[in-house]
């Protein structure tokens, strides 16, 4: 259905907007609190519960945080820009570096990692083709101190064991570099993206508001056979991340 010329904007949305273009303008500054809920109320001329409106979706947006004793402030975390392309290029981790080092432009980071053996779900079942055993790498990331992502990889457990794929750090160039010394090395990848609205549970997880919305992403990757070497699939704050993808026709 085409758009509704004559569709009027409701107040909050507009209010919002202004609001949002004084955050990307840097009038509001990272870390800056927000005028107080009477400015606002006589500035913009607005009820009480349209403010609150505005202020949730400000921060289902990730731009700003509200803290009890300190208030609304825009959010000083700076968003990583996931270059969904060039990060999986063979050259970055069979010269060693992690792919998410062109994410990260030197901020500092950590992992938290579990491996273990299980059997697999039935979406990774399904997709190995396979109720064979897994090798299952659990990560969880921080950047700034701040949860963004959480991991899970699974690797068909009779061609990783004895590997270093199964030891918490996997060396230089990480599980690929470890599977092209295998004779695995992945060169085609897959990735299904889709945005929807955080489970209680990852709300607590990622540190985000409700009405936060994450990116479920799920890559495949298979080896020059076309046989599939990982299945991993990732939760991300969406507020936190910019997607880039770059292609040549």
């Amino acid at each position: 259905m085409a758009p509704n010329p004559q569709r009027k904007q409701p107040r909050h949305e507009e209010v919002a907007d202004m609001l949002r273009d004084k955050i990307e303008r840097g009038e509001l500054a990272p870390g800056e609190k927000l005028p107080s809920e009477k400015y606002l109320l006589e500035e913009y001329d607005i009820s009480i519960t349209t403010l609150r409106k505005v202020l949730g979706t400000l921060q289902s947006e990730g731009l700003t945080v509200s803290r009890q004793g300190v208030g609304v402030t825009v959010r000083e975390f700076r968003p990583l820009r996931r270059h969904a392309v060039q990060r999986l290029a063979s050259e970055v981790w069979l010269q060693g570096r992690s792919i998410w080092d062109g994410d990260l432009e030197d901020r500092p980071w950590r992992v938290e990692v579990v491996v273990d053996e299980v059997d697999p779900p039935e979406k990774v079942a399904r997709i190995f083709d396979s109720t064979e055993p897994v090798c299952r790498r659990s990560r969880f990331f921080y950047v700034d101190d701040r949860p963004v992502q959480q991991a899970t990889s699974y690797l068909p457990a009779a061609l990783v064991a004895g590997t270093r794929i199964t030891q918490k750090d996997t060396g230089p160039g990480g599980v690929y570099a470890r599977l092209a010394e295998l004779g695995r090395k992945p060169v085609r990848f897959r990735e299904e993206v889709r945005a929807r609205m955080p489970r209680p549970v990852e709300v607590e997880r990622l540190d985000i508001l409700p009405g936060t919305p994450v990116f479920e992403i799920t890559r495949i990757a298979a080896d020059e056979g076309g046989r599939i070497v990982e299945v991993n699939d990732m939760l991300l704050d969406a507020g936190s991340y910019i997607l880039d993808y770059a292609f040549t026709s």
